[in-house]
């Protein structure tokens, strides 16, 4: 088995479809799929198979009956900038868009915590990457449920019953996506909190990458275990054939872009499109056409 097709079976075990049998104990973050690849063969398979993504997004684009939502989250420093890059450097960028979501803004406040998410979503043909989502309403405010004072919500808040609503509204939201066509993949990029220490020090020792970093961001890792168990509770809550979680070890940056593209691409192969075919009429327009421009002089 070459090492491509050994890498694409690898994927299987990082799909996860059943929250219900969902560990996040039981995914090494320092996995490497055990194969035998080395950093640069790594960028050299990466590259190989940007290749067969962009010919798949052309399909997608062309066919206008699918679009795709990827969702990134991660811990600080998980790499989900360098995840954007990395992957999508070699897609057509009319056909990509990314939405960051930060921190909600007083009108977005007076709305649901959907509402700024469905507005995002993307139309058929195109691919919309989330740079965190609709999670951050069930990890942030998870682990800091004082936020949710802010939120001008009716009921009780940060009950039992107020998260299984939330989660529920999730699966419904991407339920729905799914029935109109829109492939929903969601990426855990999974590091250690040890990875996490090393790579906030290497920002911190550069200067120039410093006004990254506000007094508040360096102040979550202080919540490492509180954010760990939120994200077992959501992705246990939201794993769904329709929508799975793909857990991506990501301590080595490249093997995480391997199973993120790895993942996409499978999922694009799914669909089993091939280039349109015009109707017939217009089919004999184009030949008339072509067989016009064959005669004029040059």
């Amino acid at each position: 088995m070459n090492k491509l097709a050994k890498f694409l079976r690898a994927l299987d075990s990082y799909h996860i479809t059943d929250g219900d049998k969902f560990d996040l104990k039981d995914h090494n973050p320092n996995d490497d799929g055990d194969l035998g690849l080395t950093k640069a063969d790594g960028a050299k398979l990466l590259k190989t198979v940007k290749k067969r993504l962009l010919n798949l997004q052309d399909l997608l684009y062309a066919n206008q009956t699918h679009s795709v939502l990827i969702i990134l989250q991660g811990m600080d420093a998980a790499g989900k900038d360098g995840t954007i890059k990395h992957v999508m450097s070699g897609v057509n960028p009319q056909g990509v868009s990314v939405t960051s979501f930060k921190q909600p803004g007083p009108t977005e406040l007076l709305h649901g915590f959907l509402w700024r998410i469905h507005l995002a979503a993307p139309q058929v043909g195109r691919i919309v990457i989330f740079n965190r989502s609709q999670y951050e309403d069930v990890l942030v405010t998870r682990v800091h449920p004082e936020l949710l004072e802010h939120e001008h919500l009716s009921g009780e808040i940060n009950t039992p019953e107020f998260w299984a609503g939330r989660y529920s509204d999730i699966r419904h939201l991407e339920h729905y996506l799914s029935r109109q066509g829109t492939i929903v993949l969601k990426f855990f990029l999974n590091i250690s909190r040890e990875e996490q220490r090393e790579r906030l020090l290497a920002r911190l020792d550069i200067p120039d990458k410093r006004w990254k970093f506000s007094p508040s961001d360096l102040r979550e890792r202080e919540y490492w275990d509180d954010y760990q168990k939120a994200y077992q509770a959501a992705i246990s809550e939201t794993a769904r054939p329709y929508a799975p979680w793909i857990i991506v070890p990501s301590n080595h940056k490249w093997y995480a872009r391997l199973v993120v593209i790895g993942a996409i691409i499978r999922a694009l192969q799914n669909l089993q499109q091939q280039a349109p075919k015009p109707a017939p009429e217009v089919g004999k327009f184009l030949d008339d056409y072509r067989a016009r421009l064959l005669k004029e002089q040059p």
